[in-house]
């Protein structure tokens, strides 16, 4: 009897540009102190707040082999995308889950670390939901943050279209109540959550995107978002933009890909609290 296949699970157009993120490249600032900590205890509790499709969680999950990853999102639909990735790694120290940064459904004191990427920019209270990582951290351990910075984005060409993305995307994130430059903020939400300027560890790093891969992966999000779901209803909806701007958008992130003079980069504001 043939056995059932399972069906393949695709990312939705928002999380596809966020599957080239890894442990490496994302939470570089975690990985030297992840390291020294599995030295004193190789069963690491993790938790990964607003974790999207997981690759993040999944990497940070194979550098602790006899420790687990617990990975959560608000958002139950990108679950089974990260689950499946996970089950493509070969990685079964990890489970994901429905939750809510201001109110993670853990008791305290239950994480050795604590981590969020690209997931405080968007909240109206940052400092709450960093408030709340801290109260699931146990005693010595660290909650880490790392968060883009989009008025240091450099791009070229500078594509009349791309250029026009940049500030329709910044004007989106300060609609829905969130912040374009959350990464140089991370030290004052840190310490509006109460903790104390010496256990903060602030840092700075960058992405880029310069391989074809890497443009092509890039630009394809870009104008899928713009041509359909919830940030071209959203942007129509509140005047921010019109279809013809987010057309010309579209167009313009395709022929920025093909570019071979094309680039891009962004600043990522970074924090480590040791509790």
């Amino acid at each position: 009897m043939e056995q059932s296949r399972k069906e393949p699970v695709y990312p939705p157009p928002q999380a596809i540009h966020h599957e080239l993120r890894n442990a490496e490249n994302s939470a570089g600032h975690v990985m030297a102190k992840l390291h020294s900590m599995r030295e004193i205890n190789p069963h690491l509790a993790i938790l990964d707040v607003g974790a999207g499709s997981g690759t993040i969680s999944v990497t940070l999950a194979k550098a602790i082999t006899d420790g687990h990853v617990t990975a959560i999102d608000l958002n139950p639909e990108i679950l089974p995308r990260a689950r499946a990735i996970a089950e493509i790694s070969g990685i079964n120290n990890i489970e994901f889950q429905q939750g809510d940064a201001y109110k993670l459904p853990f008791a305290d004191e239950t994480f050795d670390i604590t981590y969020c990427h690209q997931m405080l920019t968007h909240l109206k209270a940052p400092q709450d939901a960093l408030r709340e990582m801290l109260r699931v951290t146990k005693p010595r351990g660290i909650v880490a943050a790392r968060e883009g910075d989009l008025e240091t984005e450099c791009v070229w060409p500078e594509l009349p279209g791309v250029l026009k993305f940049h500030k329709f995307a910044a004007d989106m994130m300060s609609a829905a109540g969130g912040t374009p430059i959350g990464g140089r903020q991370l030290l004052p939400w840190a310490l509006k959550a109460g903790v104390k300027r010496d256990q903060i560890t602030v840092s700075y790093g960058t992405w880029s995107f310069s391989t074809p891969r890497e443009k092509e992966t890039w630009a394809q999000a870009m104008a899928e978002r713009v041509r359909g779901g919830r940030l071209r209803e959203g942007g129509l909806k509140s005047g921010l933009t019109t279809e013809n701007d987010l057309e010309e958008m579209a167009t313009d992130w395709e022929k920025w890909a093909q570019r071979d003079d094309a680039s891009l980069a962004m600043m990522q504001g970074e924090v480590l609290i040791q509790k």
